[in-house]
């Protein structure tokens, strides 16, 4: 099924808590700074954290059925910050778990895809939950991709979830663009001296071991973690979002 952008990227990791979202947040706002158009997809739809990140919440749960109503409907993206913004956090309540039957599942990642009014994009970024299960798989199957980024944080374990993550993407024959290490250090305020808050993976553990291309290093640092739209995006993203562009134009 084609994706409703020129190039749809997939946002992917191992596990939780390696910064994906935020990796997925500030790419999508560098390419838009750089004069693409971009829409945001968050397919996390069970831990849907965009919202929260662009100060945008809903505080009223939604009852299950509308799920279902949504459908005959087609839904409008919220515009912020420059980009097109679709998340099943805008359709449930802040502290509301997503219902879980798989045929409800299906429906709602089609809706939250195809039955958006996304208009003409360049880029579609897809925040997708963390790990390899059946979501996972069906998302990479149906979203008609141009290529997924990989995201890992330093430690061994982020490592070792990531080759996970690594042997799907292949088994479902997409395109994987490379990897961003994130969390890679923290510089001192003062000193400006790098620090590593992680045990770091040894070399021969690593996903560059097997190959994969290292876009991008993002320190630890907390000004990343929320977007403040009147400010250039803050480095490395304008640079991993050149670097992703290019690897998009490549031949396959």
């Amino acid at each position: 099924m084609n994706a409703p952008a020129r190039h749809a990227v997939a946002v992917l990791s191992g596990k939780g808590g390696v910064g994906k979202s935020t990796v997925s947040l500030n790419l999508a706002l560098a390419l838009s700074d750089a004069g693409a158009s971009v829409g945001l997809l968050d397919a996390d739809v069970y831990g849907p954290d965009i919202p929260v990140m662009i100060g945008l919440t809903r505080k009223q749960d939604l009852r299950r059925w509308d799920l279902w109503r949504q459908g005959n409907v087609g839904l409008e993206p919220i515009e912020r910050h420059g980009l097109k913004l679709m998340s099943v956090g805008f359709l449930l309540g802040e502290r509301q778990m997503f219902p879980s039957p798989a045929g409800l599942l299906r429906f709602v990642l089609n809706q939250l895809v195809h039955g958006v009014a996304w208009g003409d994009l360049d880029y579609l970024v897809v925040d997708l939950p963390p790990g390899t299960a059946d979501l996972q798989q069906e998302l990479l199957r149906t979203l008609g991709l141009a290529g997924a980024l990989l995201v890992v944080g330093p430690q061994d374990v982020a490592h070792l979830d990531a080759k996970r993550v690594l042997t799907l993407v292949r088994e479902a024959d997409v395109r994987l663009l490379g990897g961003v290490e994130n969390m890679t250090a923290l510089a001192c305020p003062h000193c400006g001296e790098r620090h590593d808050v992680f045990p770091r993976v040894v070399e021969e553990r690593s996903l560059w071991a097997d190959g994969i291309e290292r876009l991008a290093e993002i320190p630890l640092d907390p000004a990343l973690a929320r977007p403040k739209p009147a400010e250039p995006p803050p480095a490395p993203f304008p640079e991993l979002a050149a670097r992703l562009a290019e690897k998009l134009l490549e031949p396959a």
